[in-house]
C-alpha cells in the first residue's frame, strides 16, 4: 500500500512509537522524507513509509539517498510485519544494534535489506562488531551491507549460513580479511544463494578450492580488488549456471584453467590486473557462445591471438586485450562474427596498420587503442569510423598523419594527443548532454578554434598544448561554464583573457601566446583555482589588487583527488607532463610579460603556495616580511625585476625551498643568514650590485658600520692586525707598571709581597730536602 492509501486504515500505534524512536537519532539536515513524519499526521502518511491496506501495520521503509545523518539504530527491525527496508546511500556516522534483536519475540517476515553507505567510502565508516543479530532474520532474501566495516566479525560466512533463503548478498568494502576461520568451508551450506558480490576488501588467502562448492547455483560473483591469490580453483567449472565472474585486480597467478571453457552460460569474464597470470589463451573460451564482456588485460598472457579465438563469439560486445604482450594474427579480410561497443587495444603492438578489422565495427561507443604503434591509415575508412564513435575515442601516442578539421565527432572524451594530425580542429556535435574532455595536445592543428565549439556547455577538460592555433578565444571560455581544466599552452592564441570564465576552474595554463592587456581580477577570485600559468605572453599593467579568494592556495581541501587527466607544468626551472591531475600541486607563474608595479601583499598570504615565478616583468617594491609564512614553497624565481631593499630573514623559514632565484634586481644589504638561503649559489644573487654576504663576496667595513670610512679588504685586515698588536702591548705595560707601581708606593702590601716570597722559598727549601732524603736515606 502506498502511503496516498492510508485513508482507508489508520497506522497502528505500536509502529508509530517505534518509527518516532528511529527518527529520535537522525539528524535530517536535507528536510528529506523523514522530515514528515509528524505526530500530526497518521504514520501510513508519512514519507517513505508503505503501511497494509488491511491491517495498518507498516511493512516497507524506503528511506534510500536521504542525506540522513546520526544514528542508524536497528531497533526499527523490531517493526513485526516489515518485509523490506531500503536505508542505503545516507551517512549515519552512528551504529546502534538493540540487544533485543537476538531474541525476537515475532517471526520476521524481512526479505530485503540494505544498509548499504555510499561510495567512495571514507576512514571513518561505521563499524560492526559482529553479525550475530541477522540469526533470526530467516526470511532474509536480499542483504546488503557494503561500506560497513566488519573487520572484526571473524566468522561472517557462518553467520550467513544461518540465512537459508538467502540469493543476493553484497558485502563490498566491508574491509573483511578472511574466508574461513576455524570450522572448515565443506560444511557450509548456502544453495539457495545467486549472487555473492565481495569486491574491495582485506582478503589475503588464497580461494580454497571448495569455495565454488558452496553453491552450484551462483549466477553472480565479483571478488574483484582484494589480494587474493593462488591459483584460481579448478572447481570454478561446477557452477554451469554462472553468468558473471570479475576476478580483476588480484594477485592470482598461473593460467587460465582448462575448465573455464566449460562455463556454458557465462557472460561477463574479467580476469585483467593479474599481473601473474600467465600462459596463452585456452582455444576453448573461442566456444563461449554467450559471452559479452572479456577482460583479461594487464597480465602476463602470450601466445598468438588470431580470428579462431573469437570464432563463435557471435554475442561479443565489449573487449579489453589492453596492456598484454599477445601476437595478434588477424586476415586482412577477416570480418568478425560480433559487432563490439566497447573495444581497447591500448599499449598493444597493432601497427604499423591500423587495424582492418575494426573499419568492420559499426557499433562502436568506446574506442582504445593509445600507444598501440599505428602510423598508417586507410583515410576515408577512418574518417567514416570515427565520426561513429559516441562515447569515447582514445588514439594517443601513435604516429596517425592525417586532416581530419572537415569531420564532425560527437564522442564526449576524445584524445588524439602525441600525434601528428594537421589541418583545423574538427568539428563536435553541440548536442552531447554529459561532461567532456578533450586532449588534442601534440599535435599539428593548426587555425582557429571552430565556432561549433562555442556550443560545448559541458566541457569540463581541454588541453590543446603544442600546437599551431591562433585567433581569438575569448567568447568560447565564456561559454564554457563547467570548465574544470584549461590548457591552451604553446600555441599562437591572441587578444585579451576574458573578464569572466567558468568559476570551477582548478587549473589555467595560457603559456607562450600572444595574449594582451591586464590580468582579470575574476582569475583570483576563483576558489578551486590551484595552478595559474600566464607566462611568455603580452600581459601588461599591474596585478589586481583585492582579496585573493584562491581557496586552494590557502587551504588545501582533504576532499580533493588525483584524477588521470594529463596536464603540463613548469616548475624548478623545467617542463613536465603527468598523467594526473593533482589539485595539492598549487603553481602561479607570470613570467615573461610586461607586467608592472607592486606585487599585491594578498599574494604573500596564499601560504600554501608551492611555486611562484614573477620573473622578467618590471615590477616594484620590497619582499614583504610575510613570504616566511609561505611554508611550502618550493620554487620562488623573482628575477629580472626592479624589486628593492633587503631580503627579510623571514625567508629563511622557507625550508622546503629547492630552487630560488632573485637576480638582476636592486636588493641590497645582507643576504639573511642560515643554510636555507646561504645554501644556494651565487646565481641566485648576482645582478644585485649591493647585495653582499655568502655565496656573495663578503659585506665591506662599510655596511657593517656605515660610520666607518671606506677601505680595501686587504686594509681592513692589515688595520685589524696592527690594532691586536697595539692593545696587547698596552695592555702589558698597563698591567705591568699597575702591580710595580702598587708594590713601590704602598708599604703594606711591599711586606706583604716579601712575606709571601719568603713563604714560597721556604716550601721549596723542605719540599727539596724531604725528596733528596728520601733518594738517599743516607744522608
Amino acid at each position: 500500500m502506498s502511503s496516498n492509501d492510508h485513508k482507508f486504515v489508520q497506522c497502528n500505534e505500536k509502529d508509530e512509537e517505534t518509527l518516532l524512536f528511529f527518527k529520535k537519532g537522525i539528524n535530517d539536515s536535507s528536510h528529506g522524507k523523514i522530515s514528515t513524519w509528524l505526530t500530526e499526521k497518521d504514520c501510513c502518511a508519512w514519507e517513505g513509509v508503505h503501511c497494509d491496506n488491511v491491517t495498518g501495520r507498516v511493512t516497507e521503509l524506503h528511506l534510500h539517498d536521504q542525506n540522513l545523518k546520526g544514528e542508524m539504530n536497528l531497533s526499527i527491525l523490531e517493526l513485526e510485519f516489515l518485509s523490506y527496508l531500503d536505508l542505503s546511500e545516507n551517512e549515519f556516522d552512528v551504529l546502534n544494534i538493540p540487544a533485543t534483536l537476538h531474541n525476537f519475540t515475532h517471526t520476521s517476515n524481512l526479505f530485503y535489506l540494505d544498509l548499504s553507505l555510499p561510495y567512495p567510502i571514507h576512514d571513518g565508516y561505521l563499524q560492526m562488531d559482529n553479525l550475530d543479530w541477522l540469526s533470526p532474520l530467516t526470511s532474509l532474501k536480499y542483504l546488503n551491507l557494503s561500506g560497513i566495516d566488519l573487520h572484526k566479525e571473524t566468522n561472517w560466512l557462518q553467520a550467513v549460513n544461518t540465512l537459508p533463503s538467502l540469493l543476493e548478498l553484497h558485502l563490498s568494502y566491508c574491509n573483511l580479511n578472511n574466508f574461513i576461520i576455524n570450522s572448515s568451508i565443506e560444511y557450509l551450506n548456502l544453495s539457495s544463494l545467486l549472487t555473492l558480490d565481495l569486491t574491495t576488501n582485506n582478503f589475503t588467502s588464497q580461494l580454497p578450492n571448495s569455495f565454488f562448492n558452496l553453491t552450484k547455483d551462483l549466477t553472480y560473483i565479483d571478488l574483484s580488488n582484494n589480494n587474493i591469490h593462488g591459483e584460481i580453483p579448478p572447481s570454478l567449472q561446477n557452477l554451469q549456471n554462472l553468468r558473471y565472474l570479475d576476478l580483476c585486480y588480484n594477485q592470482l597467478k598461473g593460467s587460465i584453467p582448462y575448465g573455464i571453457g566449460q562455463l556454458a552460460n557465462i557472460q561477463h569474464l574479467d580476469l585483467h590486473n593479474n599481473i601473474m597470470l600467465s600462459g596463452s589463451i585456452p582455444s576453448i573460451i573461442g566456444n563461449l557462445s554467450s559471452l559479452r564482456h572479456l577482460s583479461i588485460s594487464s597480465n602476463n598472457f602470450s601466445g598468438e591471438i588470431s580470428e579462431n579465438t573469437f570464432s563463435k563469439l557471435s554475442n561479443l560486445d565489449s573487449l579489453d586485450l589492453s596492456y598484454s604482450n599477445f601476437v595478434f594474427q588477424f586476415d586482412l579480410d577477416w570480418v568478425p562474427p560480433f559487432q563490439l561497443q566497447d573495444l581497447s587495444l591500448s599499449n598493444t603492438n597493432q601497427g604499423p596498420c591500423f587495424p582492418s578489422w575494426i573499419y568492420t565495427q559499426k557499433s562502436l561507443e568506446s574506442l582504445d587503442l593509445s600507444s598501440s604503434r599505428i602510423s598508417l591509415i586507410d583515410k576515408n575508412k577512418f574518417s567514416s569510423l570515427l565520426e561513429t564513435i559516441a562515447g569515447s575515442l582514445y588514439l594517443s601516442n601513435n604516429s596517425i598523419t592525417v586532416d581530419i578539421s572537415n569531420l564532425t565527432l560527437k564522442c564526449g572524451s576524445l584524445q588524439l594527443d602525441h600525434n601528428n594530425f594537421t589541418g583545423g580542429l574538427p568539428n563536435i556535435s553541440g548536442s552531447i548532454p554529459y561532461l567532456l574532455d578533450f586532449d588534442l595536445s601534440y599535435n599539428s592543428f593548426s587555425g582557429s578554434i571552430p565556432h561549433s565549439w562555442k556550443n560545448l556547455k559541458y566541457l569540463s577538460y581541454i588541453n590543446l598544448w603544442s600546437n599551431r592555433l591562433s585567433g581569438e578565444v575569448m567568447a568560447h571560455l565564456t561559454d564554457w561554464t563547467q570548465l574544470t581544466i584549461l590548457n591552451l599552452g604553446e600555441n599562437e592564441f591572441s587578444g585579451t583573457i576574458p573578464i569572466k570564465m567558468s568559476q570551477n576552474l582548478e587549473v589555467v595554463i595560457l603559456r607562450s601566446n600572444k595574449f594582451e592587456g591586464n590580468i582579470p581580477l575574476h582569475l583570483f577570485n576563483l576558489s578551486s583555482l590551484s595552478q595559474l600559468d600566464l607566462a611568455h605572453n603580452k600581459l601588461s599593467g599591474s596585478m589586481p589588487n583585492c582579496v585573493y579568494n584562491l581557496t586552494q592556495m590557502i587551504n588545501i581541501s582533504m576532499n580533493q583527488y588525483i584524477r588521470p587527466l594529463t596536464i603540463e607544468f613548469f616548475i624548478k626551472g623545467q617542463y613536465y607532463s603527468v598523467g594526473y591531475i593533482n589539485p595539492n600541486r598549487t603553481i602561479i607563474d607570470l613570467s615573461a610579460n610586461n607586467l608592472s608595479g607592486e606585487v599585491p601583499l594578498e599574494l604573500f598570504q596564499l601560504v600554501q603556495l608551492q611555486s611562484l615565478n614573477l620573473s622578467h616583468n618590471n615590477f616594484i617594491g620590497t619582499i614583504p616580511n610575510m613570504i616566511g609564512g609561505m611554508k611550502y614553497m618550493e620554487s620562488l624565481d623573482l628575477s629580472n625585476n626592479k624589486f628593492s631593499g633587503e631580503i627579510p630573514q623571514s625567508m629563511s623559514l622557507l625550508t622546503f625551498l629547492g630552487n630560488l632565484n632573485l637576480s638582476c634586481n636592486n636588493f641590497d644589504g645582507k643576504i639573511p643568514i642560515g643554510t636555507q638561503l646561504r645554501g644556494f649559489d651565487a646565481s641566485s644573487y648576482i645582478g644585485n650590485p649591493k647585495l653582499c654576504g655568502a655565496p656573495l663576496n663578503n659585506c665591506s667595513t662599510e655596511e657593517d658600520n656605515p660610520k666607518t670610512a671606506t677601505t680595501s679588504p686587504e686594509n681592513d685586515d692589515d688595520s685589524i692586525r696592527e690594532s691586536l698588536y697595539l692593545g696587547m702591548g698596552v695592555g702589558f705595560a698597563a698591567g705591568f707598571w699597575c702591580i710595580c707601581g702598587s708594590l713601590f708606593l704602598i708599604r703594606k702590601w711591599r711586606h706583604a709581597f716579601y712575606r709571601f716570597v719568603d713563604g714560597i722559598g721556604d716550601k721549596l727549601y723542605v719540599t727539596f730536602m724531604v725528596n733528596m732524603h728520601v733518594a738517599d736515606p743516607e744522608m
